[in-house]
């Protein structure tokens, strides 16, 4: 049976150092597919955050003119940053939950398409628990209308390996999304938990509901864990090994994305 997934609540944190964590346990995966590897690969992981006000960019939209990235640096309010994952511009922030999973697709027998629905589905269970119907449609991410979008889905596989996740809004100040055309999709608006009734809850709250059913979906237990232990266990572990540290950015054979 698959270890338990790891949840690793990291609260409050710049981008860059949960994007950071991510590469390194990306990196460890990658290093124990090799016929050398002297160690097994990492428990599948789960990185939950709120940033401060960042807007990512996809693979098809990762190169932006010098007024556009003016615009959406809001005077220096906002991040700007590249990302792997699929799709185009989207926001992170204060009230939005944040969610990374690192993890092999073979462990788990899982297609990438699969992997997709599975975020999805998890999403949808999560919205359940607090009285909202989500769904998808033809278009990306979860939905509790046909115009209004609760949770992004933008992920990178790299070997089977995972990277990236969902963006669901919790009390988000929506004011960010309207600065850009979310994913992409012209005509439609976002949304959040606050927005839809319910009022109240915490980012910290809706990550552990959400890494529970996640873990269900996964057939699996859940178990919280320390960023600090994490971050211990995978220096011991690449020290052990001789790994460096590869950006997950770097070109691979097999890499792809998706939203």
């Amino acid at each position: 049976m698959p270890p338990p997934l790891h949840h690793v609540p990291l609260g409050r944190i710049p981008f860059s150092a949960a994007a950071a964590l991510q590469s390194h346990l990306v990196s460890l995966f990658l290093a124990s597919k090799s016929p050398s590897a002297s160690h097994s690969p990492p428990p599948p992981t789960l990185l939950t955050a709120e940033f401060p006000p960042t807007y990512t960019l996809g693979r098809r939209e990762r190169t932006l003119t010098s007024s556009q990235a003016s615009h959406l640096s809001t005077s220096g309010r906002a991040s700007v940053v590249p990302t792997l994952r699929g799709g185009q511009t989207t926001f992170h922030g204060p009230g939005q939950l944040t969610g990374y999973l690192i993890l092999d697709l073979k462990t788990h027998a899982l297609s990438p398409r699969c992997y997709i629905r599975l975020l999805e589905d998890s999403v949808i269970g999560t919205l359940a628990h607090y009285g909202i119907r989500g769904f998808t449609t033809a278009d990306p991410g979860v939905w509790t209308s046909a115009e209004r979008k609760i949770c992004a889905v933008g992920v990178h596989m790299r070997r089977n390996v995972t990277s990236y996740g969902v963006g669901l809004n919790v009390n988000t100040n929506l004011w960010w999304f309207d600065r850009i055309v979310a994913c992409g999709l012209e005509g439609k608006q976002a949304t959040s938990l606050l927005r839809e009734g319910v009022e109240g809850e915490t980012v910290a709250g809706v990550a552990g509901v959400w890494a529970g059913v996640l873990a269900d979906r996964l057939g699996i237990e859940v178990r919280e864990a320390k960023a600090t232990d994490v971050m211990a266990a995978m220096a011991a572990v690449a020290a052990e090994s001789g790994t460096a540290s590869q950006p997950v950015s770097q070109p691979a054979e097999k890499a792809g994305s998706v939203e």
